[in-house]
């Protein structure tokens, strides 16, 4: 079985780009995120041709999950059970600067069970910058998954949580802790909270097959990040026990971060079970030459700048 997630970045925009990589993968169940649609929006035709079935939690706004299988879907639990997000209207806007951002009225989760396994697929806030409304928003909706996380998903169980989490767990999950943005996604209130999924018992399982650095899920679309694979592993499966000892492969497609039409800023994460499924080639082997003298000669710049020679 092949299980993955990816921020897809907008469905509507990148809906050839999912195509191209669900006939590349062939995942058994793919976790998706900021989909920016409405559950009536939903291309479900691309989906159903292939044999899949669509789950989507999506209000039209920047966020929309959504769970892609072809094992079946049952029990379906949106926004933690917690009822129905705010209705924003179709399409509507919420001003990102409001003070009062509640991350609670947006589609940020969405749960069912699929081939004998509980998915949730979760895009969690942003945060933005460290001591922002966003910023205390996106640790009070962790606080939320913790909750149900708890109360829902007995480790012994077979569950599987993927999606964005907005947080690099460790320094080795980014490329410079210390330039992150606004210091979110590596802060410790947040990896903090990423640590407590892992205390109730959930396992990474990215991390159960690879320990090397510099494997990483998103890069800024910006001053060529991705070229120099300055990014961060935002992006993460976490299973319980009776998944994780089924682990036989895991990877991050980097190859479906490249290309026509403009990919997604996330790449997709792979785990296989029981045994390796369609091969793929990642790409990361033949870039890691090109990484390194991108990286040397971004380091000769900022010297020049710093020493007024440029």
């Amino acid at each position: 079985m092949r299980i993955a997630t990816w921020n897809v970045n907008s469905l509507k925009a990148r809906l050839e780009k999912v195509e191209w990589w669900l006939d590349r993968a062939q995942p058994d169940v793919l976790l998706m995120q900021e989909t920016k649609l409405t559950d009536q929006e939903v291309p479900l035709m691309p989906f159903t041709a292939r044999g899949y079935e669509l789950v989507h939690h999506g209000d039209g706004r920047w966020n929309g999950v959504a769970i892609v299988s072809r094992l079946g879907a049952s029990d379906v639990i949106t926004n933690f059970g917690d009822g129905p997000v705010r209705d924003s209207g179709a399409g509507a806007a919420v001003s990102l600067d409001e003070e009062d951002f509640n991350p609670f009225d947006e589609a940020r989760m969405v749960s069912a069970v699929c081939g004998g396994i509980r998915f949730t697929s979760i895009y969690a806030p942003n945060g933005r910058v460290v001591g922002s409304p966003f910023y205390v928003g996106k640790l009070a909706w962790f606080e939320r998954l913790a909750r149900w996380v708890a109360e829902c998903l007995p480790v012994a169980e077979p569950a599987v949580i993927g999606g964005d989490f907005n947080v690099a767990p460790t320094d080795a999950d980014v490329w410079a802790a210390a330039r992150a943005h606004g210091g979110t996604h590596v802060s410790p209130p947040e990896r903090d909270a990423f640590g407590r999924l892992l205390a109730h018992g959930l396992v990474d399982g990215y991390r159960r097959v690879h320990a090397e650095t510099g494997r990483y899920t998103w890069w800024d679309y910006r001053a060529g990040m991705f070229h120099k694979n300055y990014g961060m592993r935002i992006d993460h499966l976490l299973l319980t026990p009776p998944v994780a000892e089924r682990v036989a492969w895991a990877e991050i497609d980097r190859e479906a971060r490249k290309g026509v039409p403009i990919p997604s800023d996330h790449a997709p994460l792979l785990v296989d079970l029981d045994g390796r499924d369609v091969p793929i080639d990642a790409g990361w082997e033949g870039a890691e030459s090109r990484f390194r003298a991108r990286q040397a000669a971004d380091r000769r710049a900022e010297a020049r700048r710093s020493d007024g020679t440029s």
